[in-house]
């Protein structure tokens, strides 16, 4: 599929919908809880599926025939062990979690899971070892610390030494252990994206979990412990939200963002942060936040808590006075794609100066000019690519285009609401 995306002016309202994170969490949670929990207002896109799907497979019973209320039934912690590989797709965030749930299964199971080709390149060998040292046995089948990987229950607790370079390590460890045998203790020596983690806690914290930590660096988890059926919305997604505000950064008349709870731990909210002090024009008042586009300006981004607003940032910048520098965000290179040299290889087309670093990219703005582009099968790479267009002199072409689908399968129709001139093609 191919997303066209041509010269607009952008204005009017936008409801963002719901969080990738927080619904996948939701969905781990409610299944690995006694009972019936209601999860209201979930994020129906190919991860969120993904989730279902694999939730399903380690035994909880998922009713997602009415779309704005899921129902699901869950195992008490008494996971399920699937026959045949359990498929997470192209969902990175559920391999991880769901790697941490299939280690509660009873002593000797086990569990493999495998997912499509950009999944099965995102290393987990630091997931697998934790599980491992607290007492289940996590396997990468090719020896290589990725997937397929197959992982044995049973997980008892105990201590374990961990480098996040992607926060779903750490959030895969603080969901499993309440439910270990013996207390654990987790030791975090490197952390990128804490935000993601801290929304984890947030969860456990709702769910009266036990645990104490020390800062992000150390966390003692009591084990023996259970999760309960919840009945709560999922807020909206940050994530998605990048989009319009790089948009209506960009060319927008006046943009509206409903929904958006600045209260909630998402670590994208920071892109409204970013945006201003590249000059634009944002106020944010209650749920709401608006845009109007103004002459930006380079500067500097620590992104390490945003690696997900990396393409978008990217290519805000190419059209930014100046020069902007998108530093220490290594982990974008370990997502469904190496984002960092495939923004640069992109924008390059578009004929913006662009150097890459090994944990960033430095972006001299410029007058891109109108090219043909290769979203590389990532959603975010696409979405973010078809915003340049929106400022062309001439059309934007973006392939594969189909990846939206993963996270934001709305993105064009809701893009097409505020009068972007997209359109997508077989």
């Amino acid at each position: 599929m191919q997303l066209v995306s041509r010269k607009s002016r952008l204005t009017g309202t936008v409801s963002i919908p719901a969080s990738k994170s927080h619904t996948i969490r939701a969905v781990a949670i409610a299944s690995l809880a006694q009972g019936q929990s209601l999860i209201h207002n979930p994020l129906s896109s190919a991860d969120a599926a993904s989730a279902v799907s694999t939730y399903r497979a380690l035994g909880a019973t998922i009713d997602t025939s009415d779309p704005k209320l899921w129902k699901v039934t869950g195992t008490g912690g008494q996971i399920q062990v699937s026959t045949r590989p359990v498929d997470v797709g192209n969902s990175g965030t559920t391999l991880n979690i769901a790697l941490g749930s299939a280690s509660l299964s009873g002593k000797g199971q086990t569990i493999t899971f495998v997912g499509d080709q950009q999944t099965q390149s995102r290393p987990i060998g630091p997931i697998l070892n934790s599980l491992t040292e607290l007492g289940a046995k996590g396997v990468s089948v090719n020896n290589n610390g990725k997937a397929p990987a197959k992982v044995t229950g049973q997980l008892l607790g105990g201590k374990t030494s961990i480098a996040c370079s992607t926060s779903q390590y750490l959030s895969s460890l603080l969901l499993c252990t309440p439910l270990a045998l013996k207390d654990s203790e987790i030791n975090v020596t490197l952390l990128n994206e804490p935000g993601y983690a801290q929304m984890t806690l947030d969860w456990l914290d709702s769910q009266g979990i036990q645990y104490r930590k020390q800062q992000m660096k150390k966390f003692s988890v009591k084990g023996r412990q259970s999760y309960k059926p919840f009945d709560r919305p999922v807020p909206a997604d940050f994530s998605s939200a990048t989009f319009f505000l790089c948009a209506g950064a960009l060319v927008g008349e006046e943009v509206m963002l409903l929904g958006l709870d600045f209260h909630d731990s998402q670590p994208d909210k920071a892109v409204v942060d970013y945006l201003k002090g590249m000059g634009a024009k944002i106020t944010v008042q209650n749920d709401t936040v608006t845009v109007r586009a103004a002459g930006l300006k380079g500067i500097e981004i620590d992104m390490n808590k945003t690696p997900d607003a990396l393409p978008a940032m990217s290519v805000t910048a190419a059209f930014a006075e100046g020069v902007t520098r998108l530093v220490n965000v290594p982990q974008a290179r370990g997502k469904e794609t190496d984002r960092i040299a495939c923004m640069a290889q992109e924008l390059r087309k578009l004929s913006v100066e662009v150097e890459e670093l090994p944990d960033g990219l430095v972006i001299h703005g410029g007058r891109p000019k109108p090219a043909a582009v290769h979203g590389w099968g990532d959603h975010r790479i696409v979405m973010a690519l078809a915003l340049a267009g929106l400022l062309l002199d001439g059309p934007l072409t973006v392939d594969t285009a189909e990846a939206m689908s993963v996270t934001f399968p709305d993105y064009v129709k809701l893009m097409q609401s505020l009068g972007a001139q997209m359109e997508t093609s077989d």
